[in-house]
């Protein structure tokens, strides 16, 4: 098996943290656009830290987490180039980076105040359930990662000090249960086409089933969100999002049916120009409607 050349130490390291996996977080700032504060600079400062913290704690989670499945991930097509599975990385330094940001996190949370750092350490003990023993457990491995972006949503709008919108939370629930029933749908086509041995909850779930689940997920999601545009505020011009969402749902479904794209959701959406402009025109909208009404 031929592999890329060795990339520096300090590279790896930053590879290893997953970047691009950080853009979870943003929805850290949901507390602020839905409760229309855009002009509170203290509660953008206060998002932001809050936003470096989870990216912090996300990232010492992930360290851990390849350190575990680094053998697995050798056999992996895509996942043999992470930095530890590739050995760019060695566990010593990993776990010292994994410490580090860690305690980054927690120095962070602690300066948001008691209930941002019980917050970030429910985040951090669901994310090690997940590495530990959740992700291998049928349904309760999608049901974790969608615990782990409603904590998100509470924890940004706490460190705001703004009302938590029990919308919010039942939109970002049913949005990450889609997102990761679509990730082990693109898992289990992998899988079919002996691209890769796969995970060991694949073995308990099946296409027929995923998609079963997808359809609930997505037609929920938009349901969902329609409701809080009818009772969310006093203005029904939030209405006018809907179409967005409705969008992005139906080509994200798209991705994952016909090009079997999904195994790595935050790729996708960083990718593909036509939902990223739905992304941008929703956000848009929704953030004049709301400064405005």
């Amino acid at each position: 098996m031929t592999l890329r050349p060795t990339r520096p130490v300090v590279l790896a390291a930053i590879e290893a943290m997953r970047p691009l996996q950080w853009s979870k977080n943003l929805l850290l700032f949901a507390g602020i656009v839905f409760a229309a504060e855009f002009g509170d600079a203290v509660r953008w400062v206060e998002a932001s830290v809050a936003f470096v913290a989870f990216c912090a704690a996300s990232s010492a989670a992930y360290l851990v987490n390849d350190l575990r499945d680094a053998a697995a991930d050798r056999e992996h097509p895509v996942k043999r180039y992470r930095p530890i599975a590739r050995g760019d990385l060695v566990p010593r330094a990993a776990l010292s980076l994994s410490a580090g940001l860690l305690a980054v996190a927690v120095v962070l949370g602690a300066f948001l105040g008691p209930e941002s750092l019980l917050l970030l350490l429910a985040f951090v003990a669901l994310q090690a359930g997940y590495t530990m023993r959740l992700k291998h457990v049928v349904l309760l491995d999608v049901f974790a990662i969608a615990a782990l972006f409603v904590i998100r949503a509470v924890a940004g709008a706490v460190a705001v000090e703004v009302p938590v919108s029990e919308w919010l939370l039942v939109c970002t629930a049913l949005l990450a249960l889609f997102l990761g029933l679509a990730k082990r749908r693109a898992e289990l086509r992998l899988v079919g086409a002996n691209a890769t041995p796969g995970r060991q909850v694949l073995s308990d779930y099946s296409v027929e089933l995923i998609d079963q689940f997808v359809s609930v997920a997505a037609a929920s999601t938009i349901i969902a969100y329609s409701l809080y545009t009818f009772t969310a505020h006093d203005s029904k011009a939030m209405m006018l999002t809907i179409p967005f969402v409705v969008y992005g749902v139906f080509r994200y479904l798209l991705l994952i049916e016909r090009d079997g794209r999904g195994e790595e959701p935050e790729h996708v959406l960083v990718t593909d120009k036509p939902l990223i402009l739905d992304v941008a025109l929703w956000a848009l909208t929704a953030v004049v409607i709301l400064a405005l009404t």
